[in-house]
């Protein structure tokens, strides 16, 4: 009874957190506190949760480093140019006609660049939205494919952070989850582009405005050399280089092309790398493209690190025994992925972010995939296939109500947001093709 109290307890202040827009930091320590409270009135030694709430934050520890990394990235493509580059010919080649379609396209090559939907969202997606707005373009529609284009890359970008959780929680292989996940992406992606492409008709963009086109091109030098770094991250993903390599020589290359080319000198690059890169000028552009930094991944750390420590907890008390109890039934009569679809709502539901999703769907899945002999890289695919995407189809999650919030629209989104939910619904009846091992090693 206790353990249920703390539960609700847990979610009624993430959804108090969430809507008085209070860091989710605060309701995550007073759950752990509580779950704390009720392990040693269950006969814990203090001593003993300690070690567990340890053992389970070594699991963010690889993540983290991987958070360094994007802080420091998403800070030097800003100051080197690469994004405002993709921003400007990706805006300028943009077809009126098929501007749904074109924002769903530029928002997955940006998020697959970029590994990170909040970053997409805050920078192309809200010059997308802009444009929306001035050409009378529905704005919900338009939230769901930047949404849906920005979780393209948040799922399979080999610098997506979640990518990376998913591979140490299931001691996988990033590229080999990346390649498992292309997979099952063919079939939602191209139904997405039919659903946009229809969409863009019913939604044609009646103004286009090229002010953004004019700030860009004022602030920065738009020589092809800027795009350099996000060509490095193409590339060496696709000899398989260690992800953490290929990122340090992509920022690497956009310090020297900051020095070089957009004329940033040392300390000033030394600043947007620790605290976010700014611009001196006041402008629409200039506004949505500061940010990054390593300052920019510590509240995300810290929600990985407590995540991490719940499932510490969870595994060492045996807390979830009874929920994983549940869906392992559950599992034998309706089979496992569509029991992990619904357990990926439950958690999604209940946790209010996708980090804590992630780790509360792997802990009640994974000893259940574990007794019916599938390999862990099938595990780390139904978990990318299911919880990645649907966190953000929560109405209260904030992996779908941050994006939105920033792209002024409400929950009328999830519904156009088509490549979010086609993923796991398709996988429902292409999975027993990619289920055979040899396909999953």
């Amino acid at each position: 009874m206790e353990t249920i109290l703390v539960f609700i307890l847990f979610f009624v202040s993430l959804l108090i957190s969430i809507y008085n827009e209070v860091s989710i930091l605060v309701p995550l320590l007073l759950g752990l506190i509580g779950f704390t409270f009720v392990s040693l009135r269950k006969g814990y030694r203090l001593s003993s949760l300690c070690k567990m709430i340890l053992k389970g934050s070594q699991k963010a520890l690889i993540v983290i480093k991987i958070f360094v990394l994007i802080g420091a990235i998403t800070a030097v493509w800003r100051a080197c140019g690469t994004i405002a580059f993709i921003v400007y010919y990706g805006t300028a080649f943009m077809s009126a006609k098929y501007f749904i379609l074109f924002a769903f396209l530029l928002c997955c090559i940006v998020s697959f660049l970029l590994g990170t939907s909040f970053g997409t969202v805050g920078t192309i997606g809200v010059v997308l939205m802009v444009m929306a707005k001035s050409g009378n373009v529905d704005i919900n529609v338009t939230a769901g494919a930047i949404i849906a284009g920005a979780y393209f890359g948040d799922r399979c970008s080999p610098m997506s952070s979640s990518a990376n959780l998913v591979a140490a929680l299931t001691d996988t292989k990033l590229y080999i989850n990346i390649n498992n996940m292309l997979k099952t992406t063919i079939i939602p992606f191209l139904l997405s582009i039919i659903g946009y492409i229809y969409l863009s008709y019913l939604n044609p963009l009646a103004v286009y405005n090229q002010e953004i086109g004019s700030e860009i091109l004022n602030a920065f030098t738009i020589n092809p050399i800027v795009l350099f770094p996000a060509v490095i991250i193409l590339l060496l993903a696709a000899f398989k280089i260690d992800v953490k390599l290929s990122m340090g020589i992509s920022i690497l290359s956009g310090i020297l092309i900051g020095f070089f080319v957009q004329h940033i000198t040392f300390f000033q690059m030394l600043d947007y790398i620790t605290t976010g890169y700014k611009m001196d000028k006041v402008s629409f552009f200039a506004e949505i493209i500061q940010g990054g930094g390593l300052y920019s991944m510590l509240k995300v750390s810290l929600i990985v690190l407590i995540s991490s420590a719940y499932s510490g907890i969870f595994e060492g008390t045996g807390l979830l025994s009874e929920i994983e109890v549940f869906f392992e039934r559950l599992s034998d009569k309706i089979n496992l992925y569509p029991a992990t679809i619904l357990a990926s709502i439950v958690t999604a539901a209940f946790s209010c972010n996708q980090t804590l999703a992630i780790m509360l769907t792997h802990q009640i899945q994974y000893k259940i995939y574990e007794k019916k002999g599938l390999a862990t890289y099938q595990l780390a695919l139904d978990i990318e296939n299911t919880v990645i995407l649907i966190s953000a189809l929560i109405p209260w999650n904030i992996a779908g109500a941050v994006p939105a919030a920033a792209l002024a629209a409400d929950s009328g989104f999830i519904f156009y947001a088509f490549y979010l939910f086609l993923v796991p619904l398709t996988n429902l009846f292409t999975r027993k093709i990619l289920i055979e091992e040899r396909l999953l090693q």
